[in-house]
């Protein structure tokens, strides 16, 4: 293998036909041996290979960072002492900071007191974000007393295991760990790889198929914010609302799939979230696993709802802000999690009203209130957030396709202010078609799990599964990174 030649993609033929097969082979062939510690050490190097391939110069910052955690939590173990947390806490954050921050902090300062501070040039490594915040949680796990006395080797497995390194979902030890040292973990399980392999072929399809088809769309209008329509803003709006869906809940499922595999349970992290009929339903929702660290290691912390409506709406607003900001180093990002805190604060205020209103109407609040917001998410700056927002609710703005069907059946609608000309990014009825079909799919359909626990091993299913796979593998010629892999 090349190392730093760029990211082991799961959705790369190295990957599914070379790295994958071999790992897998060799992890139950040393388990068989009953060289079960041999086999876990296996498990962490192939996890270090996978990581490497993306950058060797970034190994090391990984292993110090998993070497200083391992110890502090050990440290913790045995004193409980909170300078030690604080200390643990400020060089994960510190480290965070520098390589993700650093550059964004200083541009802002110039722009805010007209200096001139050279911005350094700082490679992001892939999955900072992930594997800090996996062991922040670890450490203050250990503060509380709730760790195990793990070894070194265990703990790193925990960190390392590459289906969730590089963009989640976040691992918490007392849900992960214990699986490691289960004998029956060892022992290829036919009925885990079968549903393993289904969840990755349906993640792959969602990411090759689904996602990446949608994504010239998405790059289209937010390339050209200041040229859309009514029309064409809401076809980029929406395209993005499902690019991001299909590309990281494919990229979840593939790794719940390959942890599968090799026996272990990661969590689910998405379950329907744009059936939601409140933005609080579509937090418990949406990247379950950060909104359970956001309430468990943030929210919580702060004081949650125990000390008055006006602390808790503070606390909900705080908390989202920094959400956004972990997302990326950026405003809008920041306008992302801020919005989100908004509806957070609005949504709690509304409950108490007790006033209700139809379902169709909730949903739609809801879904028009994250598509807006998920334009500020991939804008390219706060201008062309705000352009588009401005695109979508400008309705003396809509028009047509100037050739084809629609100007010669709907001409008449000219008499009311329709425009119909060249669209620079709507073409016809296919994005409208495809994006009513997404919405329906999303909506309305079983998910994944919930289709997978209605799996039954027949050649029908095997088929279908089959075909899933096939399609998804015939279109990598093509890769592209997971759009998480930049935050």
């Amino acid at each position: 293998m090349n190392v730093g030649c760029g990211v082991m993609l799961f959705n790369s033929y190295e990957f599914i036909f070379v790295f994958l097969p071999i790992t897998l082979f060799v992890y139950f062939f040393l388990a068989k041996k009953r060289y079960t510690k041999v086999a876990t050490g296996w498990l962490v190097l192939a996890s270090l290979v996978f990581y490497l391939y993306w950058n060797i110069y970034y190994l090391p910052l990984l292993l110090i960072s998993i070497f200083f955690n391992y110890n502090v939590g050990k440290w913790l173990e045995k004193t409980r002492q909170k300078n030690v947390l604080i200390f643990g806490i400020v060089f994960n954050l510190a480290l965070l900071a520098y390589y993700k921050y650093a550059g964004f902090f200083i541009s802002s300062i110039n722009t805010a007191f007209f200096t001139d501070v050279s911005v350094p040039e700082i490679v992001l490594p892939l999955g900072i974000s992930f594997f800090t915040f996996t062991q922040t949680a670890y450490l203050v796990d250990a503060y509380r007393g709730e760790t195990k006395g793990y070894s070194l080797l265990t703990y790193s497995l925990f960190v390392t295991i590459f289906p969730h390194l590089i963009a989640g979902p976040i691992l918490y030890h007392k849900d992960i760990i214990p699986q490691f040292s289960k004998l029956k973990n060892f022992v290829v399980n036919y009925k885990n790889l079968s549903l393993g392999i289904s969840m990755f072929s349906i993640g792959l399809f969602k990411k090759v198929i689904i996602a990446d088809a949608l994504a010239p769309w998405v790059k289209l209008a937010f390339d050209n914010a200041d040229q859309l329509t009514f029309i064409e803003a809401w076809c980029g709006a929406l395209a993005y609302t499902f690019q991001l869906y299909f590309d990281f809940s494919g990229y979840s499922e593939m790794a719940v799939g390959l942890g599968l595999m090799l026996n272990f349970k990661l969590p689910i992290n998405f379950n329907s979230p744009y059936r939601s009929t409140s933005v609080i339903e579509f937090w418990r929702r949406w990247h379950m696993t950060l909104s359970a660290f956001l309430k468990d290691y943030l929210y919580i912390p702060l004081g949650g709802n125990r000390y008055g409506e006006l602390k808790k709406m503070r606390n909900l607003l705080i908390t989202m802000l920094l959400a956004g900001l972990w997302h990326g180093a950026g405003w809008t990002f920041v306008i992302w999690g801020g919005l989100h805190g908004l509806y957070l604060i609005i949504n709690h205020q509304w409950k108490k009203c007790g006033i209700l209103l139809p379902k169709t109407v909730n949903w739609s609040i809801t879904f028009i209130c994250v598509i807006v917001a998920w334009v500020f998410f991939r804008a390219g700056s706060v201008h062309d957030a705000l352009t588009i927002v401005k695109a979508m609710g400008n309705v003396g703005n809509i028009a047509l396709p100037a050739s084809g069907v629609f100007e010669a059946k709907l001409g008449i609608l000219g008499n009311y202010g329709i425009k119909f000309m060249e669209m620079n990014y709507w073409h016809g009825t296919k994005e409208i078609i495809v994006l009513a079909g997404a919405i329906f799919v999303l909506t309305y359909c079983k998910n994944t799990q919930e289709r997978l626990r209605e799996l039954k091993p027949n050649w029908k299913w095997i088929g279908i599964v089959t075909i899933i796979l096939v399609c998804g593998i015939l279109s990598l010629s093509k890769t592209s990174e997971f759009l998480y892999f930049q935050f």
